[in-house]
């Protein structure tokens, strides 16, 4: 049998949806070049692309240890850092780790079309069994509709690494999930940095994000949409009562960062404590099974205990379904790096603590709800012996079965709770699979 010499590359994403809708691209773009693309770090390969994140100093530290990491497993292979790391690392510092070029946001575009002439100067063939490795991408796919953010909040640093806000227009991301529809793909997430301003830089600031989901509702056909992330300021009746179309998906992503007013006021926030609690009522008074996830920072310039217990009973009264909490890191760039009364780690990290635990208590609670439930659950992959999938309010469930659920959107009874997640049994026949 003739050996496979198909080049393989790692495209290996840090941090938000917007990059994993970035890493698609990438790789949907080198697999019709023909070359295998993986999504895990792999011994061996001739290229890895690290599309790296940086809201914290512990996101800089991992993307400089994927670069080593790439390093290691490959020492001949082309490394690329892009991604938000790419803007505020020194190139050099970056080159110190191992890549071999930095290139910011502006130019992920290009990636594909660089590694493939850098593959053919090495003699490497790009013909062959283009092929997806590890990836579900032809389950959910990521699709940026909007980049870049003009809030400044105060501890951001997006809009410096992802530069002013542009809207992808209506009939474009109609177009590309129509694409993606048809390549069998069950679950569209639409993503961006700030999608609740959606087409304010083409005059539509009040309706865009409404206008766009009435347009793929009417036009596309895909099972399920879903949003990656609005603002409070956001929620309105009249874009909730989308809602009554069922293939749009019953999760909202809603940071709320803090449940002070006062540490809102400083972070630059454009809503109150008040104002996100009365959204995320409206939220559930108008979709049934939501599922409510947000973000929030332990320890922010002149946090105070107070402050921080306001916080704590904000998210125990919401009943978050996740919180994605983690402690304030100093970015560069920001109004909050020059502020006064930043808090010793020692505090931040006990504060952490307390949000991961009560984060863990909440998430239980919520999926205690959906047991002995049957709910349509979409199934991904099998690792480790066992199947995965979500439902549409992002409940992650794990299954034994031994038919093929790949890319299967199935009724499934919600029968125990797993450590992040629960244990399902799909109601369809083995047979019948």
């Amino acid at each position: 049998m003739p050996r496979d010499h198909t080049p393989t590359v790692s495209v290996l994403t840090l941090g938000c949806k917007l990059n994993q809708a970035d890493s698609e691209a990438i790789a949907r773009r080198l697999t019709a070049k023909g070359v295998r693309v993986t999504d895990k770090a792999v011994p061996g390969a001739a290229a890895f692309v690290i599309n790296s994140c940086s809201v914290t100093h512990v996101a800089d530290r991992k993307a400089r240890h994927l670069v080593r990491m790439g390093r290691r497993l490959s020492p001949n292979a082309d490394i690329v850092l892009t991604g938000c790391y790419a803007e505020t690392a020194p190139a050099d510092i970056a080159k110190q780790a191992g890549a071999d070029a930095v290139l910011p946001n502006a130019a992920k575009e290009s990636i594909p079309d660089r590694l493939l002439e850098r593959l053919r100067e090495r003699g490497d063939p790009t013909a062959g069994c283009p092929t997806l490795i590890g990836s579900n991408l032809r389950t959910r796919a990521f699709i940026k509709i909007q980049e870049g953010c003009s809030e400044l909040c105060a501890f951001c640093i997006v809009p410096y690494t992802r530069g002013r806000e542009t809207s992808v227009p209506i009939d474009r991301v109609v177009a590309e999930v129509r694409a993606r529809e048809a390549q069998g793909v069950q679950e569209v997430v639409l993503t961006g940095t700030q999608l609740g301003n959606y087409g304010r830089d083409t005059g539509e600031r009040e309706q865009g994000p409404r206008r766009l989901l009435e347009a793929l509702l009417e036009h596309a056909s895909v099972p399920r949409i879903r949003l990656s992330s609005l603002q409070a300021q956001d929620i309105s009746p009249a874009l909730l009562d989308l809602w009554k179309d069922h293939r749009l998906c019953p999760h909202f992503h809603l940071p709320l960062q803090s449940g002070s007013d006062p540490v809102l006021k400083r972070m630059r926030r454009r809503y109150s404590a008040d104002g996100f609690h009365r959204a995320a009522a409206l939220i559930r008074e108008h979709v049934p099974d939501v599922a409510i996830t947000t973000d929030v920072i332990a320890g922010f310039p002149g946090e105070t205990d107070s402050d921080f217990e306001a916080t704590i009973g904000l998210c125990r009264e919401i009943g978050f379904a996740a919180i994605h909490a983690f402690p304030y890191s100093r970015r560069p760039h920001t109004a909050a790096s020059l502020m006064l009364g930043h808090l010793p780690p020692p505090l931040r990290r006990a504060r952490l603590e307390r949000l991961l635990g009560l984060a863990r208590e909440t998430s239980r609670a919520f999926r205690r709800r959906f047991l002995d439930r049957t709910m349509q659950v979409l199934w991904e992959d099998d690792r480790d012996g066992r199947w995965q999938g979500l439902t549409g309010n992002y409940i992650r469930v794990y299954a034994s079965d031994p038919g093929d659920l790949s890319n299967r959107l199935l009724p499934t009874r919600l029968t125990a709770l797993d450590d992040e997640g629960v244990i399902g049994l799909t109601t369809v026949p083995t047979g019948a699979l």
